[in-house]
């Protein structure tokens, strides 16, 4: 459908899933809804209209992140790919970092009755969408006005040829690429020891150095800033110098250290300084992957089918997000700690260390260039 319809519908439903949201906060859970309690009655209405714009959410948001890949991968080609790419995943540092900043402020100010408010953050996160979408309308003008600057010097058909058009059968090219399916593993594999990962680190924090669950949480909203800063610098070396293989072993290293320091080092010594310092080189591994991993799929894979690949690299990412978690919630509850989940999350470390190694000898044997630079 191409990148400004599925765009606009993306952030479309990424603003109907937050208002109804909203709505089921702000309304629903003053007002008693008899269909909505009429169903699993041990949860509140509320409760389950929340979820529900959630997943409404969700899906805008996964259409939104591979459909921004694709953007920048058909804007910027030949060009500073990597960079444009740093740079977007820098901007989604800050909002993670603004959101756990700003929310608990906005709660506080706007508190009820001494109790923080839940709605007031909503609100604005909400209201942040609509924005984001309005910036998505002036962006289509844009890349109307792109597409025809590339008929006018060549580089795309004046007419539409059917032969382009996307085919169900095209799914084949991918799923029988080699390159795919390491790419992918390795996605589904490091981003499982990151996000989950993310899901516990408070209160892992919290028990490991006996500390507030406030100090924990303040301890590792620091997490994405490194990576924020560093995205776009490393985006920039792979443009210009190449190493993006060499990139995503070097970042599985990282991981694997630091998982290992949370496991065997800082329940040890127990030190908010070393903590701090894992915490933050963790996240320069948060940028040497993700900074590299994304600019390498246009290289093994068609330009046509470019879009399906990202979003079947997020499906497969996402079976791991799903499951993960269950996983780790599992064994803490039933090893009374945090040891195992952390070995856990360094195993994931040594499998995606061993798949770079994977990817760099097949992309020594086959040429794709993601030892290269981008721009040409």
């Amino acid at each position: 459908m191409g990148v400004r319809f599925t765009g606009l519908l993306s952030a479309s439903l990424m603003v109907i899933g937050a208002a109804i949201k909203f709505w089921g906060i702000s309304w629903a859970e003053a007002n008693t809804v008899e269909w909505l309690n009429s169903w699993w009655p041990s949860m509140p209405g509320s409760a389950k209209l929340a979820m529900f714009g959630f997943m409404i959410f969700g899906c805008g948001c996964e259409m939104a992140g591979t459909t921004v890949s694709k953007i920048l991968a058909k804007w910027f080609k030949g060009k500073e790919m990597a960079l444009a790419m740093g740079l977007e995943m820098a901007i989604a540092r800050l909002g993670v970092f603004a959101a756990m900043w700003l929310a608990p402020l906005l709660s506080i100010k706007f508190a009820v009755d001494g109790t923080n408010s839940v709605v007031a953050p909503l609100l604005f996160a909400s209201l942040l969408l609509v924005i984001g979408l309005l910036n998505f309308f002036v962006f289509t003008i844009m890349d109307n006005k792109f597409d025809k600057q590339l008929v006018a010097i060549g580089e795309a058909p004046a007419v539409h040829d059917p032969e382009d058009e996307f085919k169900v059968s095209d799914l084949k090219q991918i799923f029988s690429s080699k390159m795919f399916w390491i790419v992918a593993l390795l996605c589904v594999l490091y981003y499982s020891a990151i996000f989950p990962f993310q899901r516990f680190a408070t209160n892992f924090l919290e028990e490991t150095l006996s500390i507030t669950n406030a100090e924990a949480a303040g301890l590792f909203k620091w997490f994405p800033i490194l990576a924020m800063v560093l995205t776009p610098f490393l985006g920039a070396f792979i443009d210009y110098k190449g190493k993006g293989a060499s990139m995503m072993l070097l970042g599985a290293v990282i991981m694997i250290a630091c998982h290992s320091v949370f496991a065997f080092v800082l329940p040890a010594y127990p030190s908010k300084a070393l903590a701090l310092i894992t915490i933050l080189v963790l996240g320069v591994s948060f940028s040497l992957v993700p900074a590299s991993m994304w600019p390498s799929v246009p290289k093994i894979i068609d330009e046509k089918v470019l879009g399906s690949a990202y979003c079947l690299i997020f499906w497969v990412q996402n079976v791991g997000l799903c499951l993960v978690p269950l996983l780790i919630g599992k064994l803490r509850v039933a090893t009374e700690g945090y040891l195992v989940p952390m070995i856990v999350f360094a195993s994931f470390g040594v499998l995606a260390f061993f798949l770079s190694l994977l990817l760099k000898v097949e992309d020594r044997k086959k040429g794709y260039g993601l030892e290269l630079p981008n721009k040409k």
